[in-house]
């Protein structure tokens, strides 16, 4: 993930969750001058427990330990546009993943993460 990519993904939620970076940074109990400069001039500058602390705050996983996952190109351009879509966008995705996991799992097709990279 660039910095520049995980700046507007903390900007996008700053505004959703909290809607102003001042109550954000009192939440967090840092000065709202260190995030703003951080959202404005990017998070490559700022110190890592700082962006770590945005980042757990924000619910932005840095690194997934739990669920390690092949994350390829194609992969993460899925992901992002997921991630750019509005709520009734991501609804209908939900669902329609829901139904073919359903489908799947009933025709005995499903593959776990594991047996997938075994096949190749």
């Amino acid at each position: 993930m660039n910095s520049d990519y995980l700046t507007s993904l903390i900007v996008d939620e700053v505004k959703k969750q909290y809607r102003s970076v001042r109550r954000f940074a009192m939440h967090l109990g840092i000065p709202q001058t260190t995030v703003a400069s951080a959202l404005k001039n990017g998070v490559g500058g700022t110190a890592y427990t700082t962006v770590v602390l945005m980042c757990k705050e924000l619910n932005i996983k840095l690194v997934n330990y739990d669920t390690p996952l092949p994350m390829d190109d194609k992969t993460v351009k899925m992901i992002e546009t997921y991630h750019s879509l509005d709520e009734k966008g991501r609804h209908c995705i939900d669902t329609l993943v829901k139904m073919e996991y359903e489908r799947c799992k009933q025709e005995g097709s499903i593959q776990s993460v594991c047996d997938s990279k075994e096949a190749e």
